[in-house]
């Protein structure tokens, strides 16, 4: 892969991409000419993925108000 995306861009083109297959179908032939868009699940994991990658790099608050109790086993 081409390093000089980030990974917001990526996502921007894959979105794009997955918009592209939603509104103008995943196959199509005019003649003796046929276009297939890249597969709608491999862009929804493409999606999934890049959406996981910017997420841990930003501040995450899953665990904020979380306390840690200790038993003595008596």
């Amino acid at each position: 892969m081409d390093n000089s995306y980030t990974p917001q861009q990526r996502l921007n083109e894959v979105n794009q991409a997955i918009q592209s297959v939603l509104l103008g179908g995943q196959s199509y032939k005019i003649g003796s000419r046929s276009l297939t868009r890249a597969d709608l699940a491999l862009l929804r994991s493409m999606r999934d993925d890049l959406e996981a990658q910017i997420a841990s790099g930003e501040d995450s608050h899953l665990l904020d108000n979380t306390y840690v109790a200790f038993f003595d086993g008596r």
